[in-house]
């Protein structure tokens, strides 16, 4: 039977697991998944059956070690995608941030292991942070090593069934040739949209939990929030609020600009980038379409392409936080980008092997 079930991929800054799922949900055998928070174990194992969590940092943990991850396999795949905080568009700020560093250690690991593939998902504004140098310098050592390299710096995930309107930097790297992305699965006018992913959901209250879901969750609001809320149009902004309820800065020039946050959701539209400020009302266009609250934590996983399954609660967590739901969520590759990058390289194994023709 042709299968890639031998071909293994170990996933670093593995987060909840949102690309070894991928993967997973694609037929690979995922090893293993390093992560430095170990909060986020119980959603990586539960979810990625067989698949260790190896709670170490990424600037710590040895080559030798996530070489030994790897069981004896035809394929070796490396995975990753490394904290995007300091290349993100949501950063104002110019400090380098030791993050970005991470993306040489993940380089450390592709010189020792030498994989078959090395795939690497991030922020667009990776390939022009500081000057373009990290990512120019990470493409040198690919190209050093022998890989072939295919990138695209602005992938547009409604185009692989992903319902927001999200654009990511994919990287895929093979010492097997040139790998050909996936076709879209999508295309303007047939994008996955927020009704399509959250309509179904139970109506919920602001900080009201789902009896039946503890993840389907959200945030209270304050009294004036509230109002704000109720206030909101979808697809609006704060301008189509009442005075009495604007805050000081949105009346300042300064804050003029400021329309992307206190935004409802358009029904019919793909949401706007899940981050890990999703859960209030106020952190960007988090708004639910109708109901007078922020989307909760289901809402974004599914919004994040997650399985309406996916268990992100340990059931031993007496007081689960909304806030670090939303760290694992917005964190994540979206599920879908996930498959498309697991499909593209299981096609270009087929295709090298001789199960598939051009």
């Amino acid at each position: 039977m042709k299968s890639v079930d031998k071909c293994t991929v170990v996933d670093i800054f593995a987060g909840a697991g949102g690309l070894s799922h991928g993967f997973v949900c694609e037929g690979f055998h995922v090893a293993a998944g390093v992560e430095a928070d170990l909060s986020f174990k119980y959603a990586y194992e539960e979810n990625n059956k067989g698949a260790r969590f190896i709670n170490e940092k990424v600037g710590e943990i040895s080559a030798e070690k996530v070489n030994s991850l790897y069981p004896e396999s035809d394929v070796k795949i490396l995975a990753g995608c490394a904290p995007c905080q300091p290349f993100s568009s949501y950063r104002r700020i110019k400090e380098q941030h030791e993050s970005w560093g991470l993306l040489y250690e993940f380089g450390k690991f592709v010189e020792f292991i030498q994989p078959e593939f090395v795939t690497m998902e991030n922020v667009p504004r990776l390939k022009t942070y500081d000057s373009g140098s990290v990512f120019r310098d990470f493409y040198r050592l690919l190209e050093k090593n022998g890989y072939d390299i295919t990138h695209n710096q602005f992938v547009y995930a409604p185009m692989y069934g992903v319902p927001q309107n999200r654009y990511r930097l994919i990287l895929i790297a093979s010492k097997w040739g040139k790998v050909k992305f996936l076709r879209p699965s999508h295309l303007q006018g047939s994008y996955r949209t927020v009704r399509d992913a959250i309509e179904s959901l139970p109506s919920l209250d602001a900080g009201e939990v789902d009896e039946s879901d503890a993840v389907h969750r959200t945030m209270s609001l304050s009294p004036k929030n509230l109002k704000r809320i109720q206030a909101s149009k979808p697809g609006g902004t704060w301008n189509d609020w009442p005075e009495e309820l604007l805050s000081p800065c949105h009346t300042k020039k300064s804050g003029s600009t400021y329309k992307n946050v206190y935004g409802r959701m358009l029904w019919d539209e793909p949401a706007p980038t899940i981050t890990t400020q999703c859960y209030g009302f106020g952190n960007g266009r988090f708004g639910h379409p109708e109901q007078n609250r922020a989307i909760s934590m289901r809402e974004a996983s599914l919004l994040q392409t997650f399985p309406p399954d996916y268990k992100f609660l340990d059931p031993t967590d007496e007081k689960p936080s909304v806030s670090k739901l939303a760290q694992m969520i917005g964190n994540a590759v979206p599920v879908a980008l996930g498959r498309m990058i697991a499909k593209s390289i299981r096609l270009h194994i087929y295709k090298q092997r001789g199960w598939l023709r051009e």
